[in-house]
């Protein structure tokens, strides 16, 4: 399988669970609720019993929580 120029340099990683909670302080049980509302990235079946997420979906959803806190914050401050 060839990738494109973009895939190459966007960082593709597959992550399991564990190291989503540990990217995002979430339990399991938020995560798939979350995902269940569209508030969080969906996962991907990598095989029959195992799932994993787009590790660049999930930084881009901590950055885009990070800017949303910051937003907040610079409001309140105004």
């Amino acid at each position: 399988m060839k990738l494109s120029k973009e895939q190459q340099q966007e960082n593709i990683r597959l992550i399991r669970c564990k190291e989503v909670q540990n990217k995002t302080g979430l339990a399991p049980s938020s995560i798939y609720a979350m995902m269940k509302k569209g508030e969080f990235p969906p996962c991907m079946s990598i095989s029959e019993r195992r799932v994993a997420w787009l590790e660049s979906d999930v930084d881009a959803w901590i950055n885009e929580r990070i800017a949303t806190h910051k937003a907040s914050i610079a409001t309140m401050e105004a």
